[in-house]
């Protein structure tokens, strides 16, 4: 029961609420109730917030990269609002992917970091969409800031499937692709609630972020350049009359 009214609940306060519960109950089932893991134990227990994070984020860059082309596109300001804000939630979803996977690691593979291809190309895929926030900071003309950034963020997007492949594509100490072929039954509904949770909580953060920065960007777009000032008129004898006034 959202409504549009200012300062009421919105759309995106929904899917907040909707994903916290999901990720509450996925959360507390994959914890606490389903099985230990064969070989890792209750180390393992940490893929069902591990594996719903990584799953979330490769579908807001998705997103982003959705918003970028629409942006390029059409020049509106709501998809370059919504590039800006799917960017950060996915630095976000990042940045907490590699938390999670360093430590994983240490228990499994007795480090918390090593140039692993998918450990590597996560990194870097982070610093990229990183990169596009930051052109958008230091680029104060509204246009050019929505053409170079979308540009940015597409070029960024390109890394995302390299991640996705990488356990296929190189020799690597994480694991291959998982499948409900592959994932025991009673580990498969507390992943999915998990995973579900962490996309609707993604999407309510882009919705609350795209609402604060859209009103700003629209306001910048349709704001003309105004030209420089001219230099100030000085009338006949208004150079004279100050020299002589200094010399009495």
């Amino acid at each position: 029961m959202a409504t549009t009214q200012s300062g009421g609940l919105r759309w995106e306060h929904g899917l907040l609420a909707l994903g916290l519960a999901l990720l509450a109950v996925g959360h507390v089932q994959g914890l606490f109730f389903a099985p230990a893991e064969a070989m890792m134990g209750d180390v393992g227990r940490i893929l069902y917030v591990h594996v719903p994070t990584a799953w979330a984020d490769m579908l807001v860059y998705t997103a982003c990269f959705g918003f970028a082309v629409a942006a390029l596109w059409t020049g509106k300001a709501t998809y370059d609002a919504a590039v800006e804000a799917s960017a950060e939630v996915g630095v976000l979803y990042n940045a907490l992917l590699l938390f999670q996977g360093s430590v994983w690691a240490r228990p499994t593979w007795g480090v918390f970091w090593t140039w692993d291809p998918r450990l590597t190309t996560s990194a870097v895929v982070l610093v990229l969409f990183l990169g596009v926030l930051v052109l958008r900071r230091v680029i104060p003309e509204p246009e050019r800031r929505l053409n170079l950034s979308a540009i940015a963020a597409v070029l960024a997007y390109v890394g995302v499937p390299i991640v996705y492949f990488s356990v296929k594509w190189w020799r690597t100490l994480h694991q291959p692709f998982s499948s409900p072929q592959t994932v025991d039954g009673s580990f498969i509904t507390p992943l999915r609630l998990a995973a579900f949770g962490m996309i609707f909580l993604g999407a309510g953060l882009i919705g609350l972020r795209w609402r604060a920065l859209r009103r700003g960007l629209e306001r910048d777009l349709a704001t003309p350049d105004l030209p420089a000032a001219a230099p100030a008129l000085r009338l006949p004898g208004e150079a004279g009359g100050s020299a002589a006034g200094g010399a009495l």
